[in-house]
C-alpha cells in the first residue's frame, strides 16, 4: 500500500524521458566522415575551411528552422497587382530568401565557373549535398542557374553577354526588375508540355523570327521550374525545327514579357519551391545555338542538373540515415538502446551501406566533371555515368528514406520531425530531368553512339581488380559480356543493365576507398545476393563498425 501511494505521489504525467534530443547545432561536414573522405581522396581538401564553415551553418538550429518554415508557408502566386495589371510574381516566406542568400553567398550556383582552384565541381558537390540535407526546394533555382551558365557562355549571341556577369554574382536579389537593374539574377527552364512530357520533340510551342537571333514565342508549358526567376530556357518549334531559346522576364526595353503564370502546382514534395504552368503569346526570346538543334543545345544544361539530381538525392539519403542513427542511439526499448538491438542494427548498417555507396558514386561523378577537359576518357565517363548515377541513386533514395522513417516509428511520421519532408522530397529527382525509362534509354544511346563510353566504365571498374575476389568475378563477367550483346537495342532490359552497372561502379569505389568490411558487405548483399529488403544483411558482417563509420554524432 505504501509503495502504491509513493508511486502515485511521485508520478507526473508530463515527465519526458527516453526521447532523443533535437538533432541541431552540429556540423554537417565534420560529422560526415564519408563525405570528408571523398573530398580528400578526390583532391579537393583545399576547401576544408569553407566546407567546415558551411557545414556548421547548415546544421545550426536557425537554418534548420528556415527549412521547416519555408515548407510550412509555401509560395503563393501573385498574378496581378491591386490595379489589375499582370505582374507574374510569387510571394515566399522570409525563410526562403534567407536560404537563397546563404546558398548564393557560398557560390553553390557558380563555384566551378568563378574559382580558379582545382576540383571545384567536387567542392560544390559537397556543398550541395549538405544543403539538400536541410532544405531541398531552394536548390532548384540554384541548380538551374548553375547549369544554364555553361550553355549561355558557349551559345549566347552578343545581345546576351551582359547576362553572364549577373549570373556569376554572389548576391541574391529577389526584386522583380529588369536584369540590368539587379545585383544578381537566377534562371529556370520550361521544357515540358502537357501533350508531350518527356517527348520534347512533340512540343507544340512555336517561334517566329524577328531577325537572326530574336524571336517571338507562343505556347504553353505544363511545368515551368521556378517561374519567379529572371529568365528561362524554353524549347519551341522554329521554322527549322525544335530550337532552344532564352526568354527573359523583361524585354530589352524594360517591359514585362508577354507571358503569364497560370497557376502554381500543388505538389507532393518540393513544396517550398514554386513550380508553375506558364502561357506565352509573342513573348520575346533569343535563339541559343543553332536553329533546329534545341535538344543538342539544352543537353549541356540537362547534364549538369542530372548531376545535381544524384548529389541531392545522396544528401536526402544521408540526412534520413543520420536521423535514424541519432534516434536509435538515444531511444531504448525492451531494456536496451535501439542501436544495440541486433535487428535494428542490421537495418541501420544497410542504410549506411547504401548511403556510403551513393556518396562515393556522386562524388566520383563530380570529379569527372572536374576532369572532363583534361582527359577524353573522363569526358566520355561523365557522359555515360551521369545518367547511370542519376537513375540508381534517385531510385534507391525513396525506399531508403522510408526505412529510416520507420526506424523512428510513429515519431517519424510526425511533421515536426524532418522525415516526412525527406520522404516527400525523395521521389522528385527520379522524375526531374528525365524519369527512369528515359534515363536508361539515354545510357543505351551513349553506349551505341560513343564506343569509348562503355570502355571508360570498364577502365574504372578494373581499377578495383585484385582486392576482392568476389567483385573480381563480377567485373570479369561484365567485361566478357560487354561486346555486342550489351550494345543490342534491348530497351525492355535496359533498367536491369543500368542497375547492374551502377552497383558495379559503387562496389568498385567502395573496394578502393572504404574499409574492407564495408566493401565486402556491399558486394555480398548487392551483387551476390541481390537483396531487396533493407535489414537483411548476413550477421557475419560488422554492423556496428559500418554504422559507427557513417556519422560521428553530436
Amino acid at each position: 500500500m505504501n509503495i502504491e501511494r509513493k508511486m502515485i505521489e511521485g508520478y507526473k504525467t508530463h515527465d519526458v524521458f527516453n526521447q532523443p534530443p533535437p538533432l541541431e547545432d552540429y556540423n554537417l561536414y565534420l560529422t560526415n566522415p564519408i563525405l570528408k573522405g571523398c573530398v580528400e581522396q578526390f583532391n579537393a581538401s583545399w576547401a576544408h575551411l569553407q566546407l567546415t564553415k558551411f557545414g556548421a551553418q547548415m546544421g545550426s538550429s536557425k537554418v534548420i528552422q528556415w527549412g521547416f518554415l519555408a515548407n510550412q508557408f509555401t509560395p503563393a502566386l501573385k498574378a496581378f497587382n491591386r490595379f489589375g495589371f499582370r505582374i507574374n510574381e510569387v510571394d515566399f516566406h522570409p525563410s526562403w530568401h534567407e536560404l537563397m542568400h546563404l546558398a548564393m553567398a557560398n557560390r553553390l550556383h557558380n563555384l566551378p565557373w568563378v574559382d580558379q582552384q582545382p576540383y571545384c565541381h567536387s567542392v560544390r558537390a559537397a556543398l550541395m549535398m549538405m544543403a539538400s540535407e536541410v532544405e531541398f526546394g531552394h536548390l532548384c533555382p540554384i541548380s538551374m542557374t548553375f547549369s544554364i551558365y555553361p550553355v549561355l557562355n558557349k551559345q549566347a549571341p552578343k545581345a546576351l553577354k551582359d547576362w553572364l556577369g549577373k549570373l556569376l554574382s554572389n548576391e541574391y536579389d529577389a526584386r522583380y526588375l529588369p536584369f540590368d537593374k539587379k545585383n544578381g539574377v537566377l534562371c529556370g527552364m520550361a521544357m515540358t508540355e502537357k501533350q508531350g512530357g518527356s517527348d520534347v520533340r512533340a512540343n507544340t510551342s512555336w517561334a517566329k523570327s524577328i531577325n537572326d537571333t530574336d524571336f517571338l514565342l507562343t505556347g504553353h508549358k505544363w511545368f515551368c521550374s521556378a517561374p519567379m526567376v529572371d529568365a528561362f530556357l524554353v524549347l519551341a518549334q522554329a521554322p527549322k525545327g525544335l530550337s532552344c531559346f532564352f526568354m527573359p522576364r523583361y524585354t530589352p526595353d524594360g517591359q514585362l514579357n508577354n507571358y503569364s503564370i497560370q497557376r502554381l502546382k500543388d505538389k507532393l514534395g518540393n513544396r517550398s519551391n514554386a513550380s508553375g504552368e506558364i502561357e506565352f503569346t509573342d513573348a520575346y526570346a533569343v535563339l541559343l545555338g543553332e536553329e533546329g538543334r534545341g535538344v543538342a543545345t539544352i543537353i549541356e544544361m540537362v547534364n549538369h542538373t542530372r548531376l545535381d539530381c544524384a548529389i541531392g538525392s545522396t544528401g536526402l539519403l544521408h540526412q534520413a540515415t543520420v536521423q535514424a542513427i541519432h534516434h536509435c542511439q538515444n531511444r531504448s526499448a525492451f531494456g536496451k538502446k535501439l542501436i544495440n538491438q541486433p535487428i535494428m542494427l542490421n537495418v541501420l548498417a544497410d542504410l549506411c551501406l547504401e548511403t556510403e555507396a551513393a556518396t562515393q558514386l556522386a562524388m566520383r561523378l563530380a570529379l569527372a566533371f572536374d576532369n572532363e577537359n583534361k582527359s577524353e576518357q573522363e569526358e566520355v565517363f561523365k557522359r555515360i555515368v551521369t545518367p547511370i548515377a542519376k537513375f540508381w541513386i534517385c531510385k534507391r533514395t525513396p525506399a531508403m528514406v522510408y526505412e529510416a522513417l520507420e526506424c523512428l516509428g510513429g515519431a517519424g511520421f510526425i511533421e515536426e520531425s524532418i522525415l516526412p519532408r525527406l520522404y516527400r522530397e525523395a521521389p522528385l529527382n527520379a522524375v526531374w530531368e528525365g524519369s527512369g525509362n528515359v534515363i536508361c534509354l539515354d545510357v543505351i544511346r551513349a553506349m551505341q553512339t560513343q564506343s569509348n563510353s562503355l570502355k571508360s566504365v570498364i577502365s574504372e571498374l578494373e581499377l578495383a581488380l585484385g582486392i576482392n575476389p568476389l567483385l573480381d568475378k563480377f567485373i570479369r563477367d561484365f567485361v566478357k559480356k560487354s561486346s555486342a550483346s550489351l550494345l543490342e537495342n534491348n530497351e525492355a532490359e535496359s533498367r536491369t543493365l543500368v542497375e547492374h552497372m551502377a552497383k558495379l561502379l559503387q562496389a568498385s569505389l567502395l573496394t578502393r576507398y572504404s574499409p574492407e568490411y564495408v566493401a565486402e558487405a556491399f558486394v555480398e548483399s548487392r551483387l551476390v545476393n541481390n537483396h531487396s529488403l533493407v535489414g537483411t544483411l548476413s550477421s557475419k558482417h560488422n554492423f556496428k563498425e559500418i554504422v559507427n563509420r557513417m556519422w560521428l554524432g553530436v
